[in-house]
């Protein structure tokens, strides 16, 4: 364990603090509007989150099981409308219309 550092301001010591360095990580589009989200109406969640170097990770998951639920939902709607792969290879005009 580090031993905590201080510096003088005046007429007080300041803490020498730094954020957890964290991987760099590609964001999609749930994962921006999940760190917006909490950026604006949970500042606590994303303070905690970013301090303790866990912000991107917490983000990743968001975008991983968003992109899980579109996909089994788009398979979910596509079977509730009669939407194939052989209706998409054979009447491409009315797949499109269904879809």
């Amino acid at each position: 364990m580090e031993a905590l550092t201080y510096r003088q301001e005046g007429d007080y010591l300041i803490p020498n603090l730094a954020v957890p360095e964290e991987p760099p990580v590609v964001l999609g589009k749930y994962a921006l509007l999940r760190k917006t989200y909490l950026k604006n109406h949970n500042k606590i969640l994303f303070v905690n989150l970013l301090t303790a170097g866990t912000l991107n990770i917490h983000l990743m998951e968001i975008e991983q099981t968003a992109n899980e639920r579109m996909e089994l939902l788009t398979k979910q709607m596509a079977t509730a409308q009669g939407l194939t792969e052989s209706l998409k290879a054979s009447d491409q005009m009315k797949w499109g219309i269904l879809s």
